[in-house]
């Protein structure tokens, strides 16, 4: 009898396997700015390969392999001019494919190598002090 019951109840209960969901495992870019600076955990994380989600704030320009990574929804690209004026809730993404634009509104995933340090964009002349490089990005 006890046999029989436990094969109906594992017949009828579902399976369930656990397997992290990228977005569950995603670190916040407010995690890589310690005020104006680099957080500790910036400076350890240099050249990891990590997750964050936010959301495309729309691309200077089309046909482009990088985009800014938010932490809210923006209708136009917080570009900057230098090093001194970089914000500290964006994060430069870096692709290695032409970026296929998501609406500014939806939540992204997006997974790459962090690099920190003043780099400035050859092609755009856009100017990060962080950025994901060698980035893939999906709809959270």
């Amino acid at each position: 009898m006890l046999r029989r019951t436990f094969l109906k109840t594992a017949i009828a209960t579902p399976f369930v396997i656990a397997t992290p969901s990228l977005a569950q495992s995603a670190h916040r870019i407010r995690e890589l700015y310690a005020g104006r600076d680099m957080s500790a955990f910036a400076t350890e994380n240099k050249g990891t390969r990590l997750t964050f989600t936010g959301y495309m704030a729309p691309p200077l320009k089309a046909e482009s392999n990088f985009f800014v990574l938010t932490n809210i929804p923006m209708s136009v690209c917080p570009f900057c001019e230098t090093e001194a004026e970089w914000p500290n809730n964006i994060l430069a993404v870096y692709t290695k494919r032409v970026v296929n634009v998501i609406p500014f509104s939806v939540r992204i995933t997006v997974r790459g190598n962090l690099d920190i340090g003043g780099y400035k964009d050859p092609e755009s002349g856009f100017v990060s002090v962080i950025r994901l490089m060698d980035a893939t990005y999906a709809e959270a």
